[in-house]
């Protein structure tokens, strides 16, 4: 460890097989705390590059409980966290959506980092118990369309930086490892980022993964579609802005996002959404991340189309059922 932080302190770089290794020593406590927490420090001082976070991905994918769900081809829907804007659980709510649309997800979450309620809060919140089992998991997914993967089952590794990444009380390379590891591998993903320079990271870290994809970005800071502002996508296949006025919708101030001061006041809000009782704000950003995820999955298919998809998945009821089928299932 000492010698590559004489490297990284001189601005060197680590190669993929380098970061892989390193990541392995840090899993299997070869180095003390003062060591990690040094290593950690270094990229907060500059910008993580694409293979270090292949290779630190690689390790942590190599270590995790392995679940196979590849039959299902199925999409996942996660945002890096991180964006300071404390929204409700819009990418939660809109893995429903897609799910009552006929597609399948499977979503690797967790409690939330910088904002009140996460994934895993809110599912929690409304009676989900959380497993690796892969035939419960297998079960939700292919009855439901949806199965939820918490990451503290899947990633034993991350216990020896757990404590560290407490200590330190800052964002590390870890929350951004986050939306990488999802154990199922799954075949999609839309992933939501909080500005171009994390959009660019991520679209070329998985470009060399290889699986569909779609990163997006509002331009005024929100790690998922918001409505607030124009957005920026890419995918495996193209590079656009939009407007929310070219997809029908009007523009969100940004207190309508907002998920409340507890992870009671969020799951309201998800509820409302589901049961059609939330503003069009809410309703409009849940939607349109919902259209971007099933457009990740049906290239083919315009945007527009995929809108009216997920549309009619929410005002038919059909994503409420699918979620209270996922309970059932889950609880």
């Amino acid at each position: 460890m000492k010698a590559i932080l004489e490297r990284l302190y001189q601005h060197d770089t680590l190669s993929r097989a380098e970061a892989h290794d390193l990541l392995l020593g840090i899993a299997d406590k070869m180095y003390n705390d003062a060591q990690v927490a040094s290593l950690l420090t270094v990229y907060r001082m500059r910008d993580i590059r694409v293979d270090e976070l292949l290779g630190f991905r690689d390790a942590l994918i190599e270590r995790a409980l392995p679940i196979d769900l590849s039959e299902f081809a199925a999409l996942d829907i996660v945002g890096t966290g991180g964006d300071g804007k404390n929204t409700f659980n819009i990418s939660t709510c809109a893995c429903f959506v897609v799910a009552a649309a006929g597609y399948k997800v499977a979503k690797h979450g967790n409690y939330g980092a910088s904002s009140v309620s996460g994934a895993s809060t809110v599912l929690e919140h409304h009676g989900i118990k959380f497993t690796n089992d892969t035939d419960k998991l297998k079960r939700s997914i292919d009855q439901c369309g949806m199965v939820y993967l918490h990451a503290p089952l899947f990633h034993p590794a991350l216990a020896a930086v757990g404590p560290i990444r407490r200590a330190m009380k800052v964002k590390t390379i870890f929350n951004l490892l986050g939306p990488l590891v999802n154990p199922s591998h799954t075949a999609y993903q839309l992933l939501g980022v909080a500005n171009l320079q994390q959009m660019r990271l991520y679209t070329n870290v998985l470009q060399k993964i290889g699986i569909g994809f779609t990163v997006v970005t509002s331009l005024d800071g929100y790690d998922e579609i918001s409505l607030t502002d124009n957005f920026k996508v890419m995918s495996n296949h193209s590079e656009s802005i939009y407007r929310p006025s070219q997809l029908g919708l009007v523009m969100a101030p940004p207190q309508a996002l907002h998920g409340g001061n507890t992870p009671e006041a969020a799951a309201q809000i998800f509820d409302n959404v589901l049961r059609g009782k939330a503003t069009d704000f809410q309703r409009d950003c849940v939607l349109t991340n919902a259209a971007f995820g099933i457009h990740t999955i049906c290239q083919d298919k315009d945007i527009d189309t995929c809108l009216e998809e997920a549309r009619a998945a929410l005002l038919s009821g059909k994503a409420l059922k699918t979620f209270e089928h996922f309970v059932a299932l889950n609880s």
